[in-house]
């Protein structure tokens, strides 16, 4: 049995360590700065249109999944999105994944977003197929300009 569990003040130690292992997964050379340390975590809790939510499997907490509301930018609207989806390497292929990122879909169409929108890493193609597979299309790409690379 699958459940989301919401993550409180006091797991933000154990969140973060996990965070990291996410964030290293998805670009190995990223190290938390000191900004990411302090902000990162109390700035969701903060935000009562966020949540972030454990990924409980048979009693072990097999990873985490955040997502949220954001107003449009231009119109009297709000979206949905999901932010991260994480599920540790010894959890995968039992459609953990797939059971939580539902749920989540399912809660946030309980706020009547206009629309329910992610973002993929470039060089993904396993996770843009999960959530083509979950009905998502892609609809633009975005370009981002780095300072590291100027």
């Amino acid at each position: 049995m699958i459940q989301m569990v919401p993550i409180r003040p006091d797991e933000r130690e154990e969140f973060q360590r996990m965070a990291v292992g996410y964030f290293s997964e998805l670009n190995p050379a990223f190290v938390p700065s000191p900004e990411w340390k302090e902000h990162y975590f109390p700035k969701i809790l903060s935000n009562s249109r966020y949540f972030l939510r454990w990924i409980v499997w048979n009693g072990s907490r097999a990873g985490f999944i955040f997502f949220g509301l954001e107003d449009h930018r231009f119109l009297p609207r709000q979206n949905g999105v999901v932010y991260e989806l994480y599920v540790l390497p010894e959890f995968r292929r039992h459609g953990i994944a797939r059971q939580c990122a539902s749920q989540a879909i399912q809660e946030l169409w309980q706020h009547s977003p206009s629309k329910i929108q992610l973002e993929v890493l470039t060089g993904s193609p396993a996770a843009a197929g999960f959530w083509k597979s979950l009905g998502f299309h892609k609809v633009t790409e975005r370009y981002v300009l780095d300072r590291s690379t100027q």
